[in-house]
């Protein structure tokens, strides 16, 4: 069995459409999609549009969450934007979306962890920067899910943790945006350092579970380009280096 993983696309669909092409041409048995899929300053109902008529597994991360939120002056500019741009239809879509899922008696799908859409599985931060978390930890984080494969997002680090018994952890960075400040639970900064689009395919092969991460180009300038008109800078510099300092 092979699945392909895709997480944290951000209404990036050039990059969409460059990892979709990439998975179909190495062969995979389905695709699964980790949620925080349309906000950002960049295309988010064409995303929309794309991922509905593919009906792929999918959960809803915590940006699905918030750009759903009643109060639209509430939100952060990027779930705005999205929630502003989005149709009824894919409104509904989203609401229908399930927190976690099990993709197979043995894949488990969860936006951050099993039990939250916002907190750090596979790594903590430290003085505003994402530093391995402990295996303690991160067993601690997976109480609740016994899966021999758990699949998550969130952060954008793309990352393979094994675990007793064969075990294995992936998240598999984001398809979207390589490089963004956040603020939840404390201010914090993710650089990749480069712009290539990110996600993994895992299969269960003679040995058990394993996961290729992949990084792969994609025309990022058209995105930063699109970003700099949504007075976006932040973003465009993300998109085109994978860095949001100089």
């Amino acid at each position: 069995m092979r699945i392909a993983a895709i997480s944290d696309i951000h209404g990036n669909l050039s990059a969409l459409d460059a990892v979709l092409a990439d998975i179909e041409r190495r062969g995979v048995d389905f695709i699964v999609n980790l949620g925080d899929i349309l906000s950002g300053p960049l295309l988010p109902r064409e995303t929309a549009d794309r991922l509905m008529a593919l009906e792929l597994p999918t959960i809803r991360g915590n940006h699905e969450r918030q750009l759903l939120a009643p109060d639209m002056n509430a939100m952060g500019w990027s779930d705005r934007h999205a929630a502003e741009s989005i149709t009824a239809a894919q409104r509904a879509w989203l609401g229908a979306l399930p927190q976690t899922l099990w993709a197979t008696p043995d894949v488990f799908l969860c936006h951050a962890t099993p039990d939250s859409d916002v907190a750090c599985f596979l790594e903590n931060i430290r003085a505003g920067e994402f530093i391995p978390a402990p295996l303690a930890e991160i067993d601690g984080r997976a109480h609740s899910c016994r899966a021999p494969v758990i699949l998550c997002g969130h952060t954008h680090i793309p990352r393979v943790v094994s675990r007793t018994g064969g075990r294995i952890i992936v998240n598999p960075g984001s398809v979207g945006i390589q490089a963004y400040f956040g603020n939840h639970p404390i201010p914090h900064t993710l650089e990749m350092g480069s712009p290539h689009a990110r996600y993994a395919i895992v299969e269960h092969g003679a040995h058990g579970w394993s996961a290729d991460l992949i990084a792969l180009p994609y025309d990022w300038e058209t995105s930063a380009k699109l970003a700099e008109r949504r007075a976006r800078p932040d973003w465009a510099r993300a998109l085109r280096s994978g860095f949001v300092r100089d």
